[in-house]
């Protein structure tokens, strides 16, 4: 079953840059390209699986208001059977995993091959993190609550080498009206592999949204986009940069804000091997030295989230909640991620 939208703009060629920073041209290359890769309304996710040669993202949240006296969102997985560097695909090359699934936001790839999904809920169904097998569309939560208070919409997730599941957790649920008011402050977590124990790690922010580990899994950086509030606004008194913490084992360590960001608010965040940073705005895709200088940006407006795929790594798949792009570069992202 495919699930395809309108036409977006044919945009295949030179990938449109802004330079700030001479080690720009070590991301890109010489001759970036950007490519369509499918019109799609795929909103977050993304998870490109290697040995499946396929990406999965989740769908433009639908409201339905079944049952309900808040309108809930019917979010859909998804998976594009890709093929190589060949750009743009067939509408037919595009499947659905899971039709309806809890409001379905950020998503990683498991050490075991499966999906790690932040479900944000709906007003009838609890938001949780899940495993999701991506053959089936079966789900098992792995956590639904902390201290036996609700989760309340789980936005983002990243797992470590050792098997953690590291998530944000914000009431945008309760502010875009599809969940009741929370329970629990905006947190960071750490869910433990071995003991199943749900930690918060992090807290102090308006909104935690995306999240990465650095390459080395020393640091954890995590974007703030408190500047937004209501959908579709920006209230530049409020947060909206990445901030960047020192791991200790279970412990988040010296934390500093690294970089504001601008025009709009950081969503995704992606990492290369080489430690660079790759932060969603409204203007495109920003990209920043470890140290968060401004090294450049890739011109996408309308981006939201992103991952590295592609068969030697270096193809940035971008979401624009019309779309799929891929904008092919010199920079490789991390292996397994």
């Amino acid at each position: 079953m495919s699930a395809v939208t309108a036409a977006a703009p044919t945009r295949t060629g030179p990938t449109p840059l802004t330079t700030y920073g001479t080690g720009f041209r070590a991301v890109t290359g010489a001759h970036p390209e950007l490519h369509l890769v499918v019109s799609i309304d795929a909103h977050e996710g993304p998870v490109y699986v290697a040995t499946e040669d396929a990406l999965y993202v989740t769908s433009v949240p639908v409201r339905s208001t079944t049952n309900s006296s808040r309108p809930d969102p019917v979010v859909a997985v998804r998976r594009i059977a890709l093929d190589g560097t060949r750009f743009p695909l067939e509408p037919d090359r595009v499947t659905v995993v899971s039709s309806e699934a809890n409001g379905a936001n950020g998503m990683t790839l498991g050490l075991d091959g499966s999906l790690v999904v932040c479900e944000q809920g709906t007003d009838r169904s609890p938001a949780r993190i899940t495993r999701l097998d991506p053959s089936s569309g079966a789900a098992t939560a792995l956590a639904t609550d902390w201290q036996g208070e609700p989760l309340n919409s789980p936005n983002d997730v990243v797992v470590s080498r050792d098997g953690a599941v590291w998530f944000t957790d914000p009431c945008y649920g309760f502010l875009q009206g599809f969940k009741p008011p929370p329970r629990l402050g905006d947190f960071v977590y750490r869910l433990d592999p071995t003991t199943g124990r749900l930690d918060v790690v992090a807290d102090g922010f308006d909104k935690p949204n995306g999240l990465v580990l650095s390459p080395d899994e020393r640091v954890l950086y995590v974007t703030d986009s408190g500047a937004n509030q209501e959908a579709g606004s920006f209230h530049p008194s409020r947060p909206h940069h990445v901030v960047a913490f020192d791991v200790d084992g279970r412990h988040l360590r010296n934390r500093q804000v690294l970089t504001v960001t601008g025009p709009g608010i950081p969503d995704g965040l992606k990492v290369d091997d080489e430690g660079r940073l790759y932060v969603s705005s409204s203007s495109g895709v920003l990209v920043l030295s470890p140290d968060g200088d401004w090294l450049g940006r890739i011109d996408l407006p309308g981006a939201v989230n992103f991952t590295f795929g592609g068969p030697g790594r270096n193809v940035l798949f971008i979401t624009t909640d019309t779309a799929v792009w891929a904008a092919v570069l010199e920079a490789r992202g991390v292996e397994g991620r």
